[in-house]
C-alpha cells in the first residue's frame, strides 16, 4: 500500500516537471506555481512491470470502492442497523430519530464491538508488513483469519450448508477449508435472520399498546381519530421508561458475544 502511494506521487511529480518542460521560454519566465498535468493515455509497452503497476492500482481503487460494502457485509454493522431502523418502526416516529444519525450510531457500535477483532488485525498482519517482515500475501492470510473466527461465531451451519451446495462444491472437512466468498454470503443472511428476530420482539410491546389505544379510541365512539397519533405518546414513554436505549444496545452487543 506505501509503495503504491509512493509510486502515485512521484507519477505526479513527473507530470508536473514534464509541464514545465513543455512550456516555451517566454512562458516559463511568467509561470510562477506550476500545475499539475495529469493525462490517461493506452499504448503499448515493452515492461512487464507497466502492466503490472497498472493492475495493482486498478486493484486498489477497486478495493476503495468496495470499503463500505466490506464494512458492512463483513462487520457487526448489519444487524445493527436492521434492528434500529425496526425500533424506528415500532415507535412510529418517521424522522425521529434521522436515518444518518442511527448509521452513525451503528457504525460506532459496530466499531466497539469489532475492536478485539481488528486488534488482532493490526496486530497480526498490518504491522508486519508496513515493517517489511510479510509479505502482502502473508499479511492477508494472517489479516483474514480473525474476521473468519469473527464470522464464523455468528453464521449458522443451515446457512453455511446452503451456500456450500449452491456453490456445488466437496463438503469441507473443517472450517478452514471453506472458502472466504462462501462463509460472506451465509454471513449476511444469518445477521439478517437475527436482526428480523430481534425487531419482532421489539414490535410486541408497541404493538400492545397501539391495540390498547385502538380498542379505548373506538369504545368511546371517537373514530376518527388516529390511534397511532394516540398511543405515540404512551409508546414514547414507555421506552424512556424501561431506559430503551441502553436495555437495546445491551442486548445487541451482548448477542454478539
Amino acid at each position: 500500500m506505501k509503495k503504491l502511494i509512493n509510486i502515485a506521487i512521484f507519477i505526479l511529480l513527473l507530470s508536473t516537471i514534464s509541464f514545465g518542460q513543455n512550456q516555451p521560454a517566454n512562458n516559463k519566465a511568467n509561470l510562477q506555481l506550476p500545475i499539475p498535468q495529469i493525462g490517461v493515455s493506452v499504448g503499448t509497452s515493452d515492461k512487464p512491470q507497466d502492466i503490472a503497476l497498472t493492475l495493482q492500482v486498478l486493484f486498489l481503487m477497486t478495493i476503495l470502492s468496495l470499503a463500505p460494502s466490506i464494512v458492512i457485509m463483513t462487520t457487526s454493522f448489519l444487524r445493527i442497523i436492521i434492528v434500529f431502523h425496526f425500533l424506528k418502526s415500532a415507535l412510529g416516529t418517521q424522522n425521529m430519530p434521522p436515518s444518518q444519525m442511527l448509521a452513525g450510531l451503528a457504525l460506532f457500535i459496530t466499531f466497539f464491538v469489532m475492536a478485539p477483532t481488528w486488534g488482532k488485525v493490526f496486530d497480526d498482519a498490518l504491522t508486519p508488513y508496513l515493517d517489511n517482515k510479510i509479505t502482502i500475501q502473508e499479511a492477508y492470510n494472517r489479516g483474514i483469519e480473525p474476521v473468519r473466527e469473527f464470522m464464523f461465531r455468528q453464521v449458522r451451519n443451515e446457512d453455511l450448508a446452503l451456500f456450500v451446495g449452491l456453490a456445488k462444491i466437496n463438503r469441507p472437512q473443517n472450517r478452514k477449508d471453506l472458502p472466504t466468498y462462501i462463509l460472506i454470503p451465509a454471513f449476511c443472511i444469518s445477521e439478517l435472520r437475527a436482526g428480523f428476530i430481534m425487531g419482532f420482539f421489539l414490535f410486541i410491546p408497541f404493538l400492545m399498546i397501539d391495540m390498547i389505544v385502538g380498542s379505548i379510541l373506538m369504545s368511546m365512539g371517537m373514530m376518527m381519530v388516529p390511534p397511532m397519533l394516540v398511543s405515540l405518546p404512551f409508546k414514547i414513554l414507555l421506552f424512556i421508561m424501561v431506559d430503551g436505549w441502553n436495555l437495546l444496545v445491551n442486548s445487541l452487543v451482548r448477542s454478539f458475544k
